[in-house]
């Protein structure tokens, strides 16, 4: 059962210290979104916003969080989501569940960073280690480099 049931929203340029229960403090400037455990242990929750992790959508007067906050790493290993400041309660996950959880993401963050989840044990590596690969990506953060470094790609 969660104890806090609304988030508040705060923009913030950092994060205070003492989180404040029922307050989702969101940094544009650092692209998190931070509060403490809906559950009520008082844990602090970190939910950074990329196209990999975390997306928000603030409407004008309210705050979503996709997809669903699962602190699998916490001692109360709660679940929920947080749609229109609304905290919603979600089933638990088996360990099956995290671990294949994990695995996605992990193929995710390969797939949109340009990086190649590699089988091979090679190079002291471990297999299904992630291993950067010189590609060219067309994605914002290669056109961000390269403006920065004064490149063109014409």
């Amino acid at each position: 059962m969660m104890r806090i049931t609304t988030l508040e929203h705060r923009f913030v340029r950092s994060v205070p210290r003492e989180l404040v229960p029922g307050i989702l403090y969101v940094s544009m400037d650092y692209a998190t979104a931070v509060h403490s455990c809906c559950c009520g242990c008082g844990e602090q929750v970190v939910t950074p916003l990329s196209p990999t992790d975390w997306k928000m959508i603030y409407d004008g007067a309210s705050v979503s969080l996709m997809p669903s906050i699962g602190n699998w790493q916490l001692r109360c290993r709660s679940h929920y989501v947080i749609r229109e400041g609304r905290v919603i309660e979600a089933e638990p996950w088996s360990a099956a569940q995290v671990a294949a959880e994990h695995r996605r993401d992990k193929a995710a963050k390969a797939n949109f960073y340009g990086e190649q989840v590699d089988g091979r044990s090679t190079d002291n590596r471990v297999a299904g280690e992630i291993t950067s690969t010189p590609r060219r990506s067309s994605n914002w953060w290669s056109s961000i480099a390269t403006w920065l470094l004064g490149r063109s790609d014409k």
